[in-house]
């Protein structure tokens, strides 16, 4: 009776430490899962906003006027011609919707879809200019506007006259809000600040409100974890009042760990039937599963799990720590990378494809560069990496970086996808210097995105240096 009171005993406080640890970790790991979302949809909407001001630099688009009624109508009509002739040929950089600008007379140049001139009516400019929630940069984002919630608006002031609007899908958030498969049960929305469902994986829930069940838990919070014996659910504020809000039903988590119990059950019996010494000695056993499982989460918590390198807020926060604007003599080199046509690859061959072309990456990356570099996977289709590693004796610091992306634009010349291999995969890549061109994370991120935009506009396929006399376009 003794012995089966002390393996009971431990057998109950295994039970309480398991569960603790386990939801304790799944918490971690979720809440870091919840940041990536948000940190996944901030790059993605600010993308978008540096696309949207690269139309300040078309010729005429930042003075020209539609609505003056001095404007020579032949004049008039060759101007706007050639604005959304350049419009145009940004407007294929990304899958809009809407690219070109709205004037106060409601005449447009560029592409702006019937889907919004039909949406907006008649008086189009005083709608769109109502969209504009950042009065200190003069634009602004919406969505579901008379409660169509298939498109998301961006809208920034040119003139008192000129409104630049683009949008798109809200299916494009599909990519930022990529579920890795080990949360595969997890469910991930994007609601406004009326808790209206931008986005889900569910298709049927965008446009309704935000279930009780989960809303009654997260309602007013801006950053918090909640978890009870229904629910675990995370949610972060991302910027125009909008939330990333991941949740999970308890019972699904704890079913492994419930599995696990039974196991423990059957031990413990043995144990009771045998001694009280084994029953301590398997006891102290029965931990190690725990530990194991505590020890994946880790990992979990840090790697993205499709290509084995690390997720994007790991990689910020080290990239971050390493970066030292006070070791001006070191040499960092900051290598952001862009799949080509991954969307087409995605649409066209179906996800199985698409996942496998990210691990390839994620492969091709880890071969190319040393241990001593980071690598990252910060979006969708979007990886980094961070250079570290020193170039041999007598090797300049440039000629060593432009030698790794020459060597990692070939690894992705021999790389095809599809049931024939018939699909070329290529990549983008931009590059900026610590600490020529940045000395903090964010300031090296910007320059290389510029200069990757540079490489997208020259063709694809390719690698550029940032340089601040040809990216100054961006900053509009």
């Amino acid at each position: 009776a003794l012995i089966i009171a002390v393996v009971a005993i431990v057998t109950t406080l295994i039970f309480a430490k398991t569960d603790s640890l386990l939801k304790s970790k799944v918490i971690s790991l979720t809440s870091s899962l919840n940041v990536q979302m948000k940190l996944n949809l901030d790059s993605y909407l600010s993308r978008m906003e540096t696309v949207g001001t690269l139309a300040f630099g078309v010729k005429d688009a930042y003075t020209y006027d539609a609505s003056d009624p001095d404007n020579d109508e032949y004049e008039a009509l060759n101007t706007e011609k050639d604005i959304t002739d350049e419009l145009n040929k940004l407007c294929i950089m990304d899958n809009f919707v809407d690219y070109g600008i709205v004037y106060r007379n409601n005449r447009t140049v560029g592409k702006i879809s019937n889907g919004t001139t039909n949406l907006l009516g008649e008086d189009m400019f005083d709608k769109l200019s109502a969209m504009i929630t950042r009065q200190r940069t003069k634009d602004g984002w919406a969505a579901g506007y008379l409660g169509n919630f298939k498109r998301i608006y961006y809208v920034k002031r040119v003139h008192e006259n000129a409104l630049i609007v683009l949008s798109f899908y809200t299916s494009e958030l599909e990519a930022v809000f990529d579920n890795p498969e080990t949360l595969g049960d997890m469910d991930i929305r994007l609601v406004n600040s009326d808790y209206n469902i931008l986005y889900s994986a569910r298709k049927d829930e965008t446009g309704e409100r935000l279930n009780d069940d989960i809303l009654s838990r997260v309602k007013g919070k801006a950053s918090a974890s909640v978890m009870d014996d229904y629910y675990l659910v995370t949610v972060n504020s991302c910027g125009d009042d909008w939330y990333v809000i991941c949740s999970i039903p308890t019972e699904i988590i704890l079913a492994e760990n419930n599995e696990m119990r039974i196991f423990i059950i059957i031990i413990a019996l043995i144990a009771a039937l045998t001694a009280a010494g084994l029953g301590m000695f398997i006891s102290a056993k029965l931990t190690s599963p725990v530990k194991r499982a505590v020890s994946l989460l880790d990992v979990k918590a840090t790697t993205d799990q499709l290509t084995g390198i690390l997720n994007k807020q790991s990689f910020n926060e080290r990239t971050a720590g390493r970066l030292d604007p006070k070791l001006g003599s070191e040499s960092h080199a900051l290598i952001l990378l862009d799949l080509d046509n991954f969307k087409g690859v995605n649409d066209t061959l179906g996800h199985v494809y698409g996942d496998k072309v990210l691990a390839k990456t994620g492969s091709i990356l880890k071969s190319e560069f040393t241990t001593e570099d980071y690598l990252g996977r910060i979006g969708g289709d979007e990886f980094c990496v961070l250079v570290n590693s020193t170039p041999p004796e007598g090797q300049d610091y440039i000629s060593y970086i432009t030698e790794r992306c020459e060597a990692l634009k070939t690894a992705f010349t021999g790389l095809y996808t599809g049931d024939d291999s018939n699909y070329k995969i290529s990549a983008s890549i931009g590059v900026s210097l610590f600490p020529k061109d940045g000395t903090t994370f964010d300031e090296l991120y910007v320059a290389s995105d510029k200069a990757l935009y540079r490489s997208k506009k020259a063709g694809k396929d390719t690698y550029m240096f940032y340089d601040r006399t040809k990216d100054s376009e961006v900053n509009g």
